[in-house]
């Protein structure tokens, strides 16, 4: 019996004590014959009888989803073995053990390898069926953290990545080719402590978010890093390009603090559109209190998390914003063939407000019309990121499939859900073995790369 008041150790965010294997999944539905592949997320899950200072401190576990042809042919979730799993601390008396991971943020794959990332350490490397290789380097060319959201760029297949230190150099932007080979890295100048969680490219541009929450050694939470009125809130704009780093500059925005990018991209008249959903000083200090389990937290970490837009005018050296929902949403995903262009459609998940009214949902925006579609999941019931899958011979954006696992406090238990990406219905539901915690990221890794 769970007897912690810790928020992210209870409810939909309540860990599993066991790794577990399943196979030939009951299936509710057709699955499209074209998702066959893996869906792998990754999330906190910390191991029995460990209590994490913040929700980020939680050691990392994946969870895995096989289907192929109509058939889901297996479930299997893992911890990623690192050295921190087994309690090894991240501060040694040489400086920071960047293989002290809790790998828990995010898992992708290029180049062939599937990568558990989290920003503060290296990469660790997963077999396909979810075990642990080790950390990974880039054969020695990494020398920094890895950001936990790289971007691989549609058209080339490039990774882009960054590094990000509280200590100088603050700043390392790195690009990996198709063939997961690092060609170039650099250290970009200007930059601060600021926390840079995500960033954004677009065809000719790196775009870097440094916002008000800062690097700061009286954090106690385990997670060194406050709010700062302070600090300046700015937008990196860098040529992508070999010498691009000699080129960035850097743009003053409004305060707030951005964790992840929705898109970005130039517009007909050569200005950066760059969209996320944004945090003011009483939504951060409201998702902070709930992330260390302190009092004076919303009902969710993202109750004041509303979609910002930003329109950098590099010729004049201006920057427009506003806010362009009031719906408070997370976790932003679109079809990834539109990275770095400009996208009509994209996805992300409804949360409660900072008093608890409004449920959880899938959400879908049209920023041609303007128009907001939600799907409710229904009571006690949490859908995970909308991972986006195009449909076979797909011919427009929206064309394909959202795939998200939602967990059922009701029930115990949870499902892959496959939904029409167009209009939001359901096509397919996966029965999943065990109810899988709410977590962060993921991907879907299809069989033919």
């Amino acid at each position: 019996m769970n007897t912690t008041t810790k928020p992210y150790l209870t409810g939909h965010y309540t860990p599993v004590a066991d790794e577990v294997t399943a196979t030939e999944l009951t299936v509710e539905g057709a699955l499209p014959p074209e998702l066959t592949g893996r869906l792998i997320r990754n999330g906190h899950n910390p191991k029995p009888g460990v209590t994490p200072t913040h929700w980020f401190k939680g050691s990392g576990m994946v969870h895995g989803i096989r289907l192929r042809e109509g058939r889901a042919e297996w479930y299997r979730n893992r911890w990623v073995h690192t050295p921190a799993l087994d309690g090894a601390p991240y501060m040694t008396e040489q400086g920071p053990d960047l293989t002290a991971s809790t790998a828990g943020t995010h898992v992708i794959e290029h180049a062939g390898r599937l990568l558990a990332l989290c920003e503060a350490n290296l990469p660790f490397e997963l077999t396909p069926e979810l075990e642990t290789v080790g950390a990974y380097d880039f054969g020695g060319r990494l020398r920094s953290a890895m950001t936990a959201h790289p971007k691989e760029d549609p058209q080339t297949g490039e990774l882009h990545f960054f590094g990000s230190s509280p200590f100088p150099p603050f700043l390392t932007y790195y690009v990996a080719d198709a063939k997961g080979e690092i060609t170039d890295s650099a250290e970009v100048p200007g930059a601060t402590a600021s926390l840079k969680h995500d960033f954004a490219v677009t065809r000719r541009h790196v775009v870097f978010i440094e916002g008000n929450v800062t690097f700061d050694p009286a954090e106690h939470s385990g997670i060194p890093y406050a709010w700062s009125d302070g600090q300046p809130a700015r937008i990196g704009v860098m040529p992508r390009g070999a010498d691009g780093a000699r080129h960035v500059r850097w743009y003053s925005i409004e305060p707030g603090s951005l964790l992840h990018v929705s898109n970005a991209y130039e517009d007909g008249q050569g200005r950066i559109v760059l969209e996320g959903p944004t945090v003011d000083r009483e939504g951060f200090r409201l998702s902070w209190n709930w992330w260390v389990g302190a009092p004076g937290r919303g009902s969710e970490p993202a109750s004041r998390s509303y979609t910002r837009r930003w329109v950098i005018d590099p010729a004049d050296g201006t920057v427009a914003e506003q806010i362009v929902d009031d719906l408070p949403v997370e976790f932003p995903t679109l079809n990834e063939a539109y990275l770095g262009s400009e996208n009509r459609y994209q996805y992300a998940i409804s949360f409660p407000d900072e008093k608890g009214f409004g449920g959880y949902g899938v959400v879908k925006y049209d920023r041609t019309t303007g128009a907001r579609r939600i799907r409710q999941v229904g009571d006690s019931r949490m859908p995970s990121e909308a991972v986006f899958v195009p449909a076979a011979h797909a011919t427009c954006e929206d064309d394909g499939y959202l795939l998200t696992v939602v967990s059922d406090l009701k029930q115990d238990a949870s499902q892959l859900l496959v939904l029409d990406a167009s209009g939001l219905e359901q096509v397919a539901a996966v029965h999943l073995p065990h109810r899988v915690p709410a977590g962060v990221h993921g991907s879907w890794i299809p069989d033919h790369l």
